[in-house]
């Protein structure tokens, strides 16, 4: 599968003389699982729209760990964060075999001057991001454990959705989940023990299922 120029963030919000520019100038770019699209401290050469896949942006927090800031699926953008630093402050890895139209810098420039929806719509999502940043950092610094990781549950079933069979969509791994619930993954393999003796959770290998979405809400501030 390839971009269509048709469905993802900056064909919708482009005028559609633009389109034959893009066409172009962009170019698809497949990668594998755990293949970085990026890494921190690399410098920015334009931004990427997520046409297939799913991927993980997080940052490096202290020597040896991690901390997943966010997760993407096809109809995401990357590469935004380090637009004014000229510098990744983050490093976006495919979960899953990924495909992604990547924009050069110039074109990217170029686009804002010619496509005042589309800026507006960039203007949009820097907001929204800024928004859940806050409420991540005060989720993390105030919101003990158990309700951490039963967010961080229900947001990645809401991100990726539901199989058929009512898993999660996609496989993640324990280690994934307590890097971005801020814990350790003893903590996170503890209380999934926990959950699925009490029928909140059922998993099968790397996949997931929330059995009882109440439980889980209990344990979340509101």
């Amino acid at each position: 599968m390839f971009c269509d120029l048709s469905s993802c963030f900056l064909c919708t919000h482009c005028i559609p003389e633009w389109k034959e520019v893009i066409a172009l100038r962009k170019q698809t770019l497949s990668f594998k699982k755990g293949q970085p699209v990026f890494s921190e401290g690399e410098p920015v050469e334009g931004i990427f729209f997520v046409y297939s896949g799913s991927v993980k942006v997080h940052q490096q927090w202290g020597a040896d760990k991690e901390l997943i800031l966010r997760f993407a699926r096809a109809g995401d953008v990357l590469g935004y964060r380090g637009q004014a630093a000229g510098v990744h402050p983050v490093t976006a890895t495919p979960l899953e075999a990924t495909q992604v139209c990547h924009i050069p810098q110039s074109l990217l420039e170029a686009t804002f001057k010619a496509n005042p929806s589309f800026l507006y719509q960039m203007m949009q999502l820097y907001a929204g991001e800024l928004q859940e940043a806050e409420r991540r950092m005060r989720h993390l610094a105030l919101t003990e454990v158990r309700g951490r990781i039963a967010d961080a549950l229900l947001t990645i079933r809401g991100t990726f959705g539901e199989g058929p069979e009512g898993f999660v969509s996609i496989p993640i791994t324990r280690q994934d989940i307590a890097s971005y619930a801020g814990t350790s993954y003893e903590t996170v393999f503890k209380l999934f023990t926990e959950w699925t003796g009490q029928g909140i959770l059922d998993t099968s290998g790397k996949y997931i299922r929330i059995l009882d979405d109440t439980k889980l809400q209990a344990l979340i501030p509101q």
